[in-house]
């Protein structure tokens, strides 16, 4: 911010070309001199990148160099996973260039930083979904929600939540696979118990004017309850 106030360019340095239209960006790859070509990558699924991966990719003396997230299942992902070829434009395509990967880049904020934007929120949210990452992350990430007073998850495919109402339609278990998968497991039950303790909640603010004997049995049934999983 202090060298834009300045009136200087932050991204800008000698030798940088910028490629506005989409063919200024194809003419690169008739340029056979070294260079770095930096492309937004959208997982590899999209844009730019394709043209520049079908050119670079079964190069042996290229380098593709990830910055960024990749989800599982995209191109991306999979070409950091050691794929020996992937589709582009329909069209088989060696992976023969060289594959690093800076993982302290990312254009997401990190743990720290969702936590200060979450807890920006004048209002706190009523539910929150933990949908990107992979899955030990988010589900690790909606627990600390949680451990902060967030109705927070991280849901399986399948899972149904009516904005309308603020109630879950279906919560969709997922299938043990591994130790991630585990943890998930139990992340869901917890969030199936934080579901519960707003019915009862809903249910002990429906009770006034019921008769105080039923009001008492109701009080000693939950704290029977209580004692029993009381750690």
């Amino acid at each position: 911010m202090a060298l834009i106030r300045q009136g200087i360019n932050p991204i800008t340095f000698p030798g940088l070309r910028l490629t506005i239209s989409t063919e200024e960006s194809k003419q690169i790859l008739e340029d056979y001199d070294p260079k770095v070509i930096i492309s937004a990558s959208g997982m590899c699924d999209a844009g730019r990148i394709k043209h520049h991966l079908k050119h670079n990719l079964w190069r042996p003396d290229s380098t593709i160099l990830f910055v960024g997230y990749q989800s599982p299942g995209s191109p991306g992902r999979r070409i950091l996973e050691g794929a020996e070829e992937i589709k582009i434009f329909g069209e088989p395509v060696a992976v023969k260039a060289k594959i690093e990967s800076l993982r302290s880049l990312s254009g997401h904020a990190d743990k720290n930083g969702l936590l200060e934007w979450i807890g920006g929120f004048k209002e706190k949210p009523r539910q929150v979904f933990v949908v990107h990452g992979d899955d030990e992350v988010a589900t690790e990430f909606a627990m600390t929600l949680s451990e902060k007073g967030y109705s927070a998850m991280a849901p399986f495919s399948g899972t149904r939540f009516d904005l309308a109402t603020g109630k879950f339609i279906e919560i969709t278990r997922g299938v043990l696979l591994s130790k991630a998968a585990k943890a998930r497991m139990v992340s869901d039950s917890y969030t199936r118990l934080k579901l519960t303790s707003k019915k009862l909640q809903e249910m002990i603010e429906a009770s006034t004017g019921l008769p105080n004997k039923d009001l008492e049995k109701f009080t000693k049934d939950l704290e029977k309850l209580m004692e029993k999983y009381q750690r």
